[in-house]
């Protein structure tokens, strides 16, 4: 099998793998549709307002989980450029999910996983600042969009091809747009906060 075609197959499975639905199924388990409760999002926050820590904890672990595994794997079999196309993929199948009617999460989770195979020297200290700026304001889009700003900044001088640091600019630019009415709300002063 050719390279082009072993590429174009992870990138198909990438889309998809960001695109399961984590937050539903966590959602039956704990007795919620987090796409009626809370802010609707399907994503870590949302579970975590509403169903609890533990639930919220599990869905950040697996949506993770949707873009580590798909680039990580690529990284096995191809090689970084493949694996941050891949990267873009799994984040957009989060956002952008078919089966959804193109309304996912916000990405923050996917798109952090899928960086830890690529850029694990900056995925672990922006965890850490994430959880601290969480922490410190109460509010998870604070976190979500300090690291999403901060990521292509720190990658831009350690990239080892261009099409590394183009990823890492879709990426960032689609969790910035899902994070648009969250932007709004926290100019506002109305944003939704964690416990």
């Amino acid at each position: 099998m050719s390279e082009p075609l072993i590429g174009l197959l992870l990138i198909v499975a990438g889309y998809f793998a960001g695109s399961f639905p984590t937050a539903r199924i966590i959602g039956m388990l704990s007795g919620h549709d987090h796409s009626k409760e809370g802010s609707g999002n399907p994503g870590a926050s949302n579970v975590y307002r509403t169903s609890g820590a533990a639930y919220g904890l599990l869905t950040f672990f697996v949506d993770a989980a949707k873009g580590f595994i798909p680039v990580f794997l690529t990284l096995l079999v191809l090689d970084r450029r493949w694996a941050a196309v891949v990267w873009v993929a799994a984040t957009a199948g989060h956002i952008l999910p078919f089966a959804r009617f193109l309304r996912g999460g916000k990405g923050v989770a996917t798109g952090a996983g899928g960086s830890f195979p690529l850029f694990p020297w900056i995925g672990l200290p922006l965890v850490a600042l994430f959880l601290v700026l969480v922490r410190q304001t109460r509010t998870a889009s604070v976190g979500s969009l300090v690291i999403t700003v901060l990521m292509p900044l720190l990658v831009i001088f350690r990239y080892q091809h261009w099409i590394e640091l183009i990823a890492t600019f879709v990426v960032s630019g689609l969790i910035l747009l899902r994070h648009r009415a969250n932007i709004k709300r926290l100019v506002s002063g109305s944003e939704n906060t964690v416990r």
